[in-house]
């Protein structure tokens, strides 16, 4: 095939990216896998890096690697309960340890441990659960003899970025379709000249045109991949997030308990994804025999459960709010809006216990204010001369019985107007509005 300039390949997928990334942009919600060798041991996926682990010791891992039978299942059907619309696997992790059956990789679960294409038990499990399919590629490798030498010799290089590739390739090639390429750690080679990126990444385009691919390949490819920190950024961007913020691969359950996500943190990070234009992508870091954690059984079926009750609020399309929305309601209400503009979704944390909400900086009065869950009218009153839409008559405690949670729809004629912040003018650089 003939090979682009990164300016002609930048514009080829521009031309191309709203088509592709449509599912993406309106999932909103995914599960990162981290599944591998350093499972077994259950002390960080960083474990032969961060304790020195000598290569053939390490290596003794493989043998016991046995993941249950039906482990892909489990994820996808937590997945799904999750209100979640896609899944990344871990197809190979640092350590080098693919997790398919790779011509190019001996050192794999096919030749070791269980004997089974987990990959593949995964890509089955998404299309049996009706989600799309996520494989997360490492380019850095702890394994390889080339991994290392790549970085001064060019012969090595050569070898190792083909070996990427080659890889990459089979992936792209045994499973059917595949929806999201999701690279990792570009080290120790510091450009996208040095990995062949621009090249590698056409061709692997040229196996699945659908596909979309993250940013990690020193090219800014389709989106970006703030990690650790719900972070909007001004182009497509995932939130990846661990589920205890402390390890990505499995940890003791009781004892990783008390550092996990609840369903009200998941949500909350949902609601800054879906108001600043962004995916939230949450980590499950399976035990060493493929089960589900127990820390994240309940919060994230919980989450499900508030989700299938007020999805109009996030999944789609929606306008991205910027420079402080005014929806803040006594404080501690957040808000996302719809593509059209026409519906403001009020995001409540801690419900008002004397009746009354008041959201500020509106120029018009919306049509109707309902609980999103139920569609039960919440009666308002508009103060035109301070932008000011007094709720009243609210319940005593949060309609939302699954998280305290209460999303309210503003629906408004048209898109409203508004400003930032507030009528105070310290907050507006010292502009009165009349």
């Amino acid at each position: 095939m003939k090979l682009l300039s990164k300016n002609e390949y930048a514009v080829q997928i521009a031309n191309t990216r709203d088509a592709r990334m449509k599912w993406w942009r309106e999932a909103r919600f995914g599960m990162f896998v981290h599944f591998g060798l350093y499972s077994v041991l259950g002390r960080n996926e960083w474990v032969q890096a961060c304790e020195n682990i000598p290569q053939d010791e390490y290596e003794k891992l493989a043998d016991s690697f046995q993941p249950i039978e039906g482990c892909c299942r489990e994820w996808a059907k937590l997945a799904k309960e999750a209100g979640m619309k896609y899944m990344v696997l871990t197809t190979r992790h640092h350590e080098g340890f693919s997790l398919w059956d790779s011509k190019t990789n001996p050192f794999n679960s096919v030749n070791y441990g269980c004997h089974r294409d987990i990959v593949k038990e995964f890509v089955d499990a998404c299309h049996e659960y009706g989600l799309k399919i996520g494989f997360y590629s490492s380019l850095m490798d702890w394994h390889h003899p080339d991994s290392w030498k790549c970085a001064f010799d060019t012969e090595a290089r050569k070898r190792f970025t083909e070996y990427i590739e080659a890889l990459n390739t089979e992936l792209l090639t045994k499973y059917g379709k595949i929806d999201l390429l999701w690279y990792d750690v570009s080290s120790p080679m510091e450009s996208w000249e040095g990995w062949d990126s621009l090249a590698r990444n056409q061709r692997l385009r040229a196996l699945q045109p659908d596909i979309i691919i993250n940013d990690r390949s020193k090219l800014e490819e389709d989106f970006g991949t703030p990690e650790g920190a719900v972070e909007s950024q001004t182009r497509d961007w995932e939130a990846c997030m661990t589920f205890n913020d402390i390890s990505w691969g499995y940890l003791d359950a009781k004892q990783a308990e008390p550092y996990a996500y609840n369903a009200q943190r998941i949500i909350r990070m949902v609601n800054i994804c879906t108001r600043e234009g962004g995916n939230l992508l949450l980590n499950i870091g399976p035990a060493p025999d493929g089960s589900v954690p127990e820390d994240a059984w309940e919060p994230l079926r919980q989450t499900g459960k508030w989700l299938s009750q007020n999805e109009a609020a996030v999944y789609g399309i929606h306008k991205k709010i910027v420079d402080g929305f005014p929806a803040r309601g006594n404080g501690v209400t957040f808000s996302s809006q719809s593509e059209d503009g026409r519906h403001i979704y009020l995001w409540n944390y801690i419900w008002p216990s004397n009746g009354e909400m008041g959201v500020g900086g509106y120029f018009n009065s919306p049509r109707s204010v309902k609980v999103l869950s139920t569609g039960e009218e919440i009666p308002f009153v508009y103060d035109e001369k301070n932008q000011r839409i007094r709720l009243y008559g609210l319940p005593k405690t949060s309609p939302d019985k699954v998280a305290g949670v209460a999303v309210l729809d503003m629906e408004f004629e048209e898109e409203p107007e508004y400003h930032s912040f507030s009528i105070l003018p310290q907050l507006n650089g010292g502009r009165v509005f009349e």
